[in-house]
């Protein structure tokens, strides 16, 4: 019978290490809210020299104020369809984020730690920010960070998110439960989906999108301007110099890659699960002649 379960096993294992690698995140996707640098639902505020780039949103409210001093690289949209249909996605996109799984706890104090690709949540259920969080894309320029708060994303003064490992700020979503408020002189990258209100306290800077469910964006002396991504592709491999002939050289199909992009073991996917059905068939042919023999 020991025998039986050591075959069992192996068989079990050939099936999952050559199956497909599980899938990695896909970044939260915001729908025509993408467009949409600042979007609220009550009030957007403005105090002092703001520097917007992309459309700002209201709605169902009806009151901008302060946008004099604001220089605006977007269209405003208060109360009017887009602003309705971009509300309509940021609450798909929030749902999204709120669903994503497997989570990771971690501590509410996000200042000096250095995390990668994933999907975080706070044990406190609120996020902070002292200091500097380091976001490292592990030299994948499609890593997705997914930061889950229960109730409050704060960032104190000066504090920043600093991207390495080709990490992008496009590919970071805070989720946030009620509000966020960003402090003096921080610096955040990626994009917020509050349920609530969104501030940015004096010259604090937002490489990403302010985008708020119900209530107000407060903003003072601020400059918004989410990042485009850059979309990874593979590099082409070269074909190697033909030999000097009479004869045409025959066209050599190309390798099979992975379909990751990232220049994998270039084993194919079918192949592999063709190789482990053979083995998990092999496997149970023989635990039943083994079993056979045990009768």
């Amino acid at each position: 019978m020991k025998a039986l379960r050591i075959i069992g096993l192996t068989a079990f294992l050939a099936v999952f290490l050559t199956g497909p690698a599980l899938a990695a995140q896909a970044p939260v996707g915001l729908g025509t809210a993408g467009g949409f640098a600042v979007l609220a639902g009550s009030t957007v505020t403005n105090t002092g020299a703001t520097t917007i780039t992309g459309d700002v949103g209201l709605s169902p409210g009806t009151s901008v104020t302060g946008f004099e001093t604001v220089t605006l690289h977007g269209t405003q949209h208060v109360a009017d369809a887009p602003a309705l249909q971009a509300q309509n996605a940021l609450t798909t996109a929030y749902n999204d984020a709120a669903g994503r799984t497997p989570i990771t706890t971690i501590a509410a104090q996000l200042g000096g730690q250095v995390l990668v690709a994933g999907v975080y949540a706070s044990q406190d259920g609120a996020f902070l920010l002292t200091g500097a969080l380091t976001l490292n894309g592990e030299g994948n320029p499609n890593a997705v960070f997914i930061f889950q708060a229960a109730s409050t994303l704060t960032t104190a003064s000066g504090s920043s998110v600093v991207l390495s490992g080709q990490a992008q700020a496009c590919n970071v979503t805070w989720r946030i439960g009620s509000s966020a408020t960003l402090g003096t002189r921080s610096a955040l990258k990626g994009n917020i989906l509050a349920q609530e209100s969104i501030t940015l306290t004096t010259s604090a800077t937002l490489d990403g999108r302010a985008l708020a469910r119900t209530g107000a964006v407060t903003l003072d002396t601020n400059v918004i301007a989410p990042s485009a991504c850059t979309v990874a592709t593979a590099t082409p491999t070269p074909p190697p110099a033909a030999a000097a002939s009479t004869t045409p050289a025959a066209t050599v199909p190309p390798t099979s890659t992975n379909g990751s992009g990232d220049g994998g073991s270039g084993t194919n996917p079918s192949t592999m699960i063709l190789f482990a059905g053979l083995a998990a068939s092999a496997a149970f042919v023989t635990i039943r002649r083994l079993g056979a023999i045990h009768r």
